[in-house]
């Protein structure tokens, strides 16, 4: 019965062997055309179905860059007291309340900061000897802007304390932002062989350049020559063509021009001539109090171009004085301009214009600010109190001012 059974057992698994060899040789002898392109198909979608894509998205780079600058934050006296908290400490954020959307998305802002940031503990004080708390920094770099520009007639108001106490104060707390014109240590300063300050936007390099007339008779520490970046022919020639190597585009921001006068006076064309012959492309001018014409201007020797704000006002204050032209003090403007690069790789201006600011003033605690011309309301024109020492102001009065010095070239939203 055993071997009966073994032997049975072999002659199935020879039939078995056999059957599985047929159907071997019937797939194999199928046209390959047929059968096999069709399976490697179905593996390659199953298989691209299985693997997670890997590739990093391509991030679009704009080409175009748009700057802003704003005029004079001067800060006198009502608004120090307009600012000052109940706990005796100070809160800035209320002047930049209706313009820091614009500020901030902007690709480089900058700022004329007319009064040095030295501290409450030299005094904070409005004109003629300006200084503000720390907590203005705090409000600046809230409401977006990149670059301080701090070479003003005030910028030795509080001496050197006040200088040192600014810029120190500025690395210490605000590493990330460029601040110009004022210098505490000589490493920085062009004039003791230091390049001048380059921001590097995403496909190009812009160099930024802050000088002033002088220091209202203040003299700079005998120890320190290099404080401030001055209006000095021979260093700001030298500073501008090392800007022109090692950037794509150059912008200077000269502190120059005659209080309140709405034209350009001799001092400042004599300083466009030089910004020009040196190729700088944009300047950005402040001072005045009031704002000024903006024109291009080009060398007839070279053909170079180059765009002139010679002045964007006050970007807010609250002067004292009282009469006809103070309602010009109130009135400020954006520079808006947008630069791109062209087909030969040069860095050129494609756009540009203006946003009329006006400073409004009340006494209601945190109420000083700057609004743009075209959201001001009736409303904040009867509420504004400089119309106590200056009763031409009005919306009506500054538009007009913007139509005769800027024509058709400012913006409204």
């Amino acid at each position: 019965m055993k071997k009966s059974t073994l032997l049975f057992a072999c002659i199935l698994a020879i039939i078995c062997l056999s059957g599985c060899a047929r159907s071997d040789n019937a797939v194999s002898d199928q046209p390959s055309a047929v059968s096999i392109p069709v399976v490697e198909e179905d593996m390659e979608a199953e298989v691209q179905d299985a693997v997670p894509e890997t590739e990093e998205p391509v991030l679009e780079v704009s080409d175009e860059y748009r700057i802003i600058m704003v005029g004079d934050v001067l800060l006198h006296t009502p608004i120090e007291e307009n600012c000052r908290q109940a706990d005796g400490s100070y809160d800035y954020s209320s002047l930049f309340a209706h313009t820091k959307d614009e500020i901030a998305s902007a690709d480089l802002a900058l700022v004329n900061q007319e009064v040095i940031i030295g501290g409450e503990e030299l005094g904070i004080s409005g004109y003629p000897c300006f200084n503000a708390d720390f907590s203005l920094s705090d409000a600046l770099v809230d409401a977006g802007f990149d670059v301080i520009c701090h070479a003003t007639n005030h910028a030795m108001d509080k001496g050197r304390a006040g200088l040192v106490n600014c810029a120190e104060h500025w690395k210490e707390q605000y590493p990330q932002i460029t601040v110009l014109g004022i210098h505490d240590t000589e490493e920085t300063s062009t004039s003791r062989g230091a390049d001048p300050s380059i921001i590097e936007l995403p496909d190009m390099k812009v160099a930024v350049l802050n000088y002033t007339y002088g220091t209202n008779g203040i003299a700079l520490p005998s120890d320190m020559p290099y404080a401030v970046d001055l209006l000095d022919e021979e260093q700001v020639a030298a500073d501008i063509q090392r800007a022109e190597e090692l950037a794509d585009f150059t912008i200077v921001c000269p502190h120059w021009g005659t209080e309140y006068r709405l034209t350009p006076d001799d001092m400042q064309e004599k300083w466009t001539q030089i910004f020009l012959k040196n190729g700088a492309n944009l300047v950005l001018g402040t001072h005045p109090h009031v704002i000024e014409p903006v024109e291009w201007v080009t060398d007839e020797e070279t053909g170079h171009e180059m765009l002139v704000y010679y002045s964007l006002g006050n970007f807010v204050n609250w002067t004292s004085g009282i009469g006809e032209g103070i309602a010009n003090r109130m009135v400020g403007g954006m520079a808006e301009v947008t630069i791109s690069k062209d087909d030969t790789g040069e860095v050129k201006v494609i756009d540009y214009g203006v946003r009329p600011l006006v400073s409004h003033v009340t006494s209601e605690p945190g109420s000083v600010s700057a609004y743009f011309l075209d959201d001001y309301t009736e409303q904040l024109e009867a509420e504004n109190e400089i119309t106590t020492q200056d009763p031409e102001f009005s919306i009506e009065y500054c538009i007009d001012l913007c139509n005769s010095v800027w024509g058709e070239l400012w913006i409204c939203q």
